[in-house]
């Protein structure tokens, strides 16, 4: 579908017909007889155009830089390209876990700290790739994105107990605050 002017009339299937009222980069914003003024998303158009405004819209502002990084980044993290740098604590540099079974005659089992941080790294990021995927499923509706959304945060509540392996506290796992 090409970009569409502000102008255009369209009908969406819940809330009935609209016209659009801005074009973004990324949502077009819509006002509904029904439903008033609501932004949707390019990626999922769920609207069939009836009548396109032809006529160029000059007083939309054009993309600055602040909008072109955001977009980027957008699409980088939708396609899972940026890579965030998770340092592991000084303290656990080098270290090793060691998981002694409580039968005694078993062997402890051992393995390098760094390689447990990698594998938390990585789910941490299968998460947030997961909460995208959710928030952007173009079938759920918005109380069924919610719904997972609430598993999602109660996972990351789980897993605070490996912020001691962090080195930053911007890559902590935060859960529900109460």
């Amino acid at each position: 579908m090409n970009d569409l002017s502000v102008g255009t009339r369209i009908d969406h299937p819940k809330y009935g017909e609209g016209v659009i009222s801005k074009n973004t980069p990324l949502t077009y914003k819509i006002i509904f007889v029904r439903g008033g003024e609501i932004e949707f998303s390019k990626l999922n158009i769920q609207f069939e155009v009836i009548e396109e405004n032809e006529i160029e819209d000059t007083t939309q502002p054009r993309l600055n830089i602040k909008e072109f990084e955001k977009i980027l980044k957008y699409i980088l993290e939708q396609y899972n390209t940026v890579e965030y740098k998770v340092s592991l604590g000084k303290k656990w540099e080098g270290g090793t876990m060691s998981l002694q079974p409580a039968n005694l005659d078993l062997k402890p089992k051992e393995m390098p700290i760094e390689s447990f941080f990698h594998k938390i790294v990585m789910m941490r990021d299968r998460l947030r790739v997961l909460e995208q995927n959710i928030n952007s499923h173009p079938v759920l509706s918005d109380e069924e994105k919610v719904n997972m959304q609430q598993y999602i945060t109660r996972i990351y509540g789980s897993m605070t107990s490996f912020n001691i392996l962090f080195d930053d506290k911007a890559d902590y796992f935060v859960g529900a605050k109460s």
